[in-house]
């Protein structure tokens, strides 16, 4: 199982930092928005810097790359249909990002629909998806359609069940608030927001969650779900025929629930 750690960053962003099996002095981040608490957390744990895995374009999961690759001269590997802020192996779906001297492996994933051309990387029994996929939730839609979305969650939810979910940011309290909302008799919801609402009390991650976890509380996941759907038409006030139509219901619902 991989050593991965959190590197907090901004109000509620995840630096994900890798020990590199092949080499206990080396780490890989993804997705670092700011150099410098990578720096302190390679500092304190005696770590070099051995490579940089990027999801997607926006400034809190790139701003620090640039630097950090000219301090470590660390290779940058990130999507091919986005613009990085420096040089960087440019992957795409069904590539590999192959870091065979730290032991590391990861299929590459196009996950569309938070941004064009987003992608998550997925190896070693973890997944790596940026604003793609969160705990109870999903990225808002930026630039894809939810066809693209649903789509891009839907090839997610088919990794295995005991994929651990390294998502980008500390929302998993509020998605589990609304998937209440959506679900009100979905007990695994419920069990789970108790538990989440224990660690946020003390200041403590809620991350990783499973795919398996997710495929039952995530209402992203959902959409074929009989009490999801109906939810969705309830909101809606009008038939939702297709499951890509519940999805952009319940995209909209939550991007103005409070």
């Amino acid at each position: 199982m991989l050593q991965v750690s959190p590197v907090r960053a901004f109000s509620d962003n995840y630096i994900w930092l890798i020990r590199a099996p092949a080499d206990p002095a080396a780490a890989v981040v993804v997705d670092p928005g700011d150099d410098r608490p990578v720096e302190q957390a390679l500092q304190v744990q005696g770590l070099r810097l051995g490579a940089i895995l990027v999801t997607h374009h926006h400034a809190d999961h790139v701003g620090g790359v640039g630097a950090l690759a000219a301090r470590h001269g660390a290779p940058v590997f990130g999507p091919a249909r986005e613009q990085m802020p420096c040089a960087a192996q440019a992957l795409d779906d069904g590539d590999k990002a192959s870091l065979e001297n730290l032991g590391l492996e990861f299929n590459v994933m196009a996950v569309p629909g938070h941004t064009l051309g987003h992608i998550a990387y997925a190896g070693h029994g973890t997944l790596f998806c940026g604003d793609t996929l969160f705990s109870a939730g999903c990225g808002r839609l930026f630039e894809g359609t939810p066809g693209q979305m649903l789509a891009s969650l839907d090839r997610l939810a088919a990794l295995p069940d005991a994929t651990r979910v390294f998502c980008a940011h500390e929302y998993t309290l509020a998605n589990l608030k609304f998937a209440a909302a959506v679900e009100p008799g979905n007990g695994q919801v419920r069990d789970t927001l108790g538990y989440v609402q224990q660690r946020h009390d003390r200041d403590e991650i809620t991350l990783p969650s499973t795919l398996g976890r997710e495929r039952l509380i995530n209402p992203f996941l959902r959409s074929r779900e009989p009490a999801v759907r109906a939810a969705a038409e309830r909101h809606a006030g009008h038939p939702l025929p297709e499951a890509v139509d519940v999805f952009a219901e319940v995209r909209r619902w939550k991007d103005g629930f409070r």
